[in-house]
């Protein structure tokens, strides 16, 4: 399992949190939450969404998250884990 340091667990929150704020202003909250859970799937490195899982599921369970943040990870997970990885194309001819 992976380990996430105080200060990775601030960086991450933070910037969760950031993306958060500008999700906030929408007036519907679905759609915020939606677009958190999108913009954290695109631009975020699959090493930085476990970073913020193992912060979340660990004992802090995910101290300093904004609500709309929390929320949008909980209930769009499935959207923000990254597939499996795919088996190497074979090389045709070779």
């Amino acid at each position: 399992m992976s380990t996430v340091t105080v200060d990775s667990a601030a960086t991450l929150v933070r910037l969760a949190n950031r993306i958060g704020e500008f999700f906030a202003a929408f007036a519907d909250r679905e759609e915020a939450l939606d677009g958190i859970a999108q913009h954290l799937a695109k631009f975020w490195e699959p090493r930085m969404r476990r970073g913020l899982y193992v912060h979340l599921d660990g004992p802090s369970q995910g101290e300093g998250l904004a609500p709309l943040v929390r929320e949008a990870v909980l209930t769009r997970r499935g959207r923000l884990e990254p597939l499996s990885a795919a088996p190497a194309p074979s090389a045709a001819g070779s």
